[in-house]
């Protein structure tokens, strides 16, 4: 008895040593690509790359028209893929009945959100472009990329409604509160911390996208910032794209000085989550 205990620390040991190391190759692979990108980029990194559109000439191009296509892109599909997301999340957990239809349901969207993002593209590009008659424009761009992340908003707001213990519904029902009244006071406000994260890691995907965008026609080179939705855009990931596929040394620096910048954007967003995480559940009384 002794022995076979002793064999499976044994192995325990040996799966934890497994798994620290596997951890420390991958943090140290990223260090290495972090920093060649950091030794790149960061001389190319001014207000006059921030402030300047895209140009044939590597000395005054810039990044301008792409950091606010980038960021008019994140806003609109926000507002169209959250509300979307968490009430669909909220009526399939708390009002839908547990049958044969909702399990299809269910499953399908899980299923959606392993699909390529190429072919959300071709959607959006079939759908949105031409059928809709949207053009190659932000809001095009905004609904293809809430079509991309709907089954991951909408699976985290799943889980984290999940997760309000049912003794929390059970005391709301017990002094007269109705169901709306019990989600919207009571389970909505303890959900809200995973529902918050889940949905800023989701737009954190969608902000390094570029298949989908390149698929609806998102151009490499526009001098303007867009200014309405039905205007043409580009974004952060394109934009490097575009750089990275010239000959010119030049514009490879500057596709280094890009990836900075849209670094900055995933750790900003990423921060975000974990502080509207932390703010909401010093507030769980749970």
């Amino acid at each position: 008895m002794k022995k076979g205990l002793t064999n499976r620390q044994l192995k325990g040991r040996v799966f934890e040593l497994v798994c620290l190391g596997s951890m420390m190759a991958a943090l140290a692979v990223l260090t290495v690509l972090l920093w060649d990108v950091w030794t790149d980029g960061h001389a190319w990194l001014d207000l006059q790359f921030l402030d300047s559109f895209p140009s044939r000439f590597p000395e005054k191009a810039g990044i301008k028209s792409a950091i606010w296509g980038t960021f008019w892109l994140m806003i609109m599909t926000a507002l169209i893929s959250v509300p979307l997301g968490v009430g669909a999340a909220i009526y399939l957990q708390e009002y839908a009945r547990k049958t044969t239809l909702t399990r299809i349901i269910e499953t399908n969207i899980s299923n959606l959100a392993g699909v390529p993002s190429i072919v959300y593209g071709i959607l959006g590009l079939a759908l949105f472009v031409r059928a809709m008659d949207l053009e190659r424009s932000l809001i095009s761009g905004a609904l293809t990329m809430s079509l991309l992340i709907l089954p991951i908003i909408i699976i985290s707001s799943q889980e984290a409604i999940l997760a309000v213990p049912s003794s929390i519904r059970e005391a709301s029902y017990a002094i007269g509160a109705t169901k709306w009244q019990t989600i919207r006071y009571h389970v909505l406000p303890d959900a809200l911390p995973g529902i918050l994260t889940g949905n800023i890691l989701a737009l954190s995907r969608a902000i390094g996208e570029t298949a989908p965008l390149i698929m609806i026609g998102a151009l490499t080179f526009i001098a303007f910032t867009p200014s309405s939705p039905r205007d043409p855009f580009t974004v952060l990931p394109i934009q490097i794209f575009n750089w990275i596929s010239r000959p010119q040394e030049e514009f490879h620096f500057l596709a280094a000085a890009g990836i900075v910048v849209l670094l900055v954007f995933l750790l900003t967003m990423n921060a975000a989550a974990i502080l509207l995480r932390n703010r909401y559940q010093k507030n769980l009384k749970w």
